[in-house]
């Protein structure tokens, strides 16, 4: 993510020198900001959040699979109404995590240098909230609440279905990366997008929305 275009996921210089699956050493990952344009994205009216999000955050069933390791293709929300595809995304060459292009904003992207969903940690999924001409993929993740499920289609023709936990924002200066980033303890799944209010700039929207999720079952697809 280039800052003339994003405002980024940003990796301190030891992580971004690592390269593979993220483990408890990479957990010092630090997120400024959500993939925002500079100039004109979006409708901040529409995504103002007026305090934290409804809802606990629930503990997860104590019983649960864990998967080998195997790409996401697709993501279904139904609460939601989100049904998308999903594509790698690495590092963008200022070290930050990239995003699908503008002109492919209906679609997210698995960060591939971190768990595949259903393996051991938080398996990240980004995306668009809106863009110049209307709302983006994940315009409507902050309606989530605990309970709702997500369904992530994988390469093997497997389904890892999460069950999200809480959905927050945090202000870009304040993230807890250990939450985000460090909970290894069972597979996971973190969807994130921006929110808050427009203030433009470098920072674009001031805050981040992350829907917590955990790995309850899984199938065949």
């Amino acid at each position: 993510m280039r800052k003339t275009r994003f405002d980024p996921y940003r990796l301190p210089p030891r992580a971004r020198a690592r390269r593979g699956p993220i483990g408890p050493f990479a957990v010092t990952l630090l997120i400024v900001g959500v993939f925002v344009t500079g100039a004109g994205l979006g409708r901040a009216a529409g995504l103002d959040l007026p305090g934290p999000l409804a809802g606990e955050e629930q503990p997860p069933p104590r019983e649960f699979p864990v998967l080998e390791p195997s790409r996401p293709v697709r993501v279904e929300i139904p609460a939601i109404d989100v049904d998308a595809p999903v594509h790698r995304v690495g590092l963008a060459e200022d070290g930050s995590i990239a995003v699908p292009e503008l002109d492919r904003h209906e679609e997210t992207g698995w960060y591939d240098g971190g768990p595949t969903p259903g393996q051991f940690g938080p398996a990240i999924i980004v995306g668009h909230s809106d863009t110049r001409s209307g709302p983006s993929v994940f315009h409507d993740l902050k309606k989530l609440r605990p309970g709702d499920q997500v369904e992530v289609a994988r390469e093997d023709e497997s389904v890892a279905v999460f069950e999200i936990n809480s959905v927050e924002h945090f202000d870009k200066d304040n993230l807890p990366t250990e939450r985000v980033y460090g909970d290894f303890s069972r597979p996971g799944l973190r969807l994130i997008t921006c929110g808050g209010q427009w203030v433009g700039g470098s920072i674009g929207y001031s805050d981040n929305v992350i829907a917590f999720a955990s790995l309850v079952s899984a199938r065949e697809a």
